[in-house]
């Protein structure tokens, strides 16, 4: 716990609170009668609107002339399962969540939706514990990289992965097939390079800090080479 405490940069007054982020509802289901335990569903609820306010209070910062359909869509992008569970496994909580023994051997470790719940459930802890200033520290350095590389221009044409598809499906060819090329870099600053390729169509290559960006860009990249993308 204190090595998950450095690697997240604060360290909890009440590890009570820190506990519960960290318990998913099958160890609190399995827990003895004589001494419940309470899960992380509560603070994961409270985390989700405080990481919709402050990355929303960034994303004005970042872009302040931008429209609000722009931002609606970055903001989308930004406080997602998928976003979450990536700075989940950044900070490593999947090896300190607490898990039921048969939700562990079942992969819960490594579930995007487990992670990402947990991820909200942190930071509600971080602020129970430690009040606003200190989760508004701790979400901009968490964003900050992330709402940096946005480009405005391509924003509102953020989607490539779904219009990718449905080129596909209208092409009557398979669904594109994504792969991983290369992962780099150290656990807070990872680059991934992802590969995306569908039958009759060629390939494309993107890279981005997270798996989804990644792969974003290499649809966007296909598009183009397709003469399908607008953005």
């Amino acid at each position: 716990m204190t090595a998950f405490e450095g690697a997240l940069g604060y360290a909890f007054v009440d590890k009570s609170l820190l506990e519960r982020a960290i318990t998913h509802s099958s160890f609190a289901n399995e827990s003895p009668r004589s001494q419940p335990v309470v899960d992380n569903e509560t603070l994961e609820f409270l985390g989700d609107s405080i990481l919709n306010f402050l990355v929303a209070e960034m994303l004005l910062e970042a872009l302040p002339d931008a429209r609000e359909g722009v931002l609606s869509k970055a903001r989308s992008h930004l406080v997602s399962e998928g976003h979450f569970a990536e700075m989940a496994r950044r900070l490593g909580i999947g090896s300190v969540l607490r898990l039921a023994p048969s939700e562990s051997r079942a992969g819960g470790r490594l579930k995007e939706s487990l992670l990402a719940d947990a991820f909200e459930a942190v930071v509600a802890a971080v602020y129970r514990d430690g009040g606003m200033e200190r989760v508004r520290e701790l979400v901009r350095r968490f964003f900050r990289d992330d709402i940096a590389s946005l480009n405005p221009a391509e924003i509102t044409f953020r989607d490539h992965k779904t219009a990718l598809q449905e080129f596909a499906q209208a092409a009557g060819k398979p669904l594109p097939v994504y792969r991983l090329v290369s992962e780099s870099g150290p656990d807070h600053e990872k680059r991934f390079v992802f590969e995306v390729e569908f039958e009759g169509a060629g390939c494309a290559v993107g890279e981005g800090p997270t798996k989804k960006e990644a792969q974003r860009r290499a649809a966007k990249a296909l598009l183009e080479l397709l003469g399908r993308d607008s953005g």
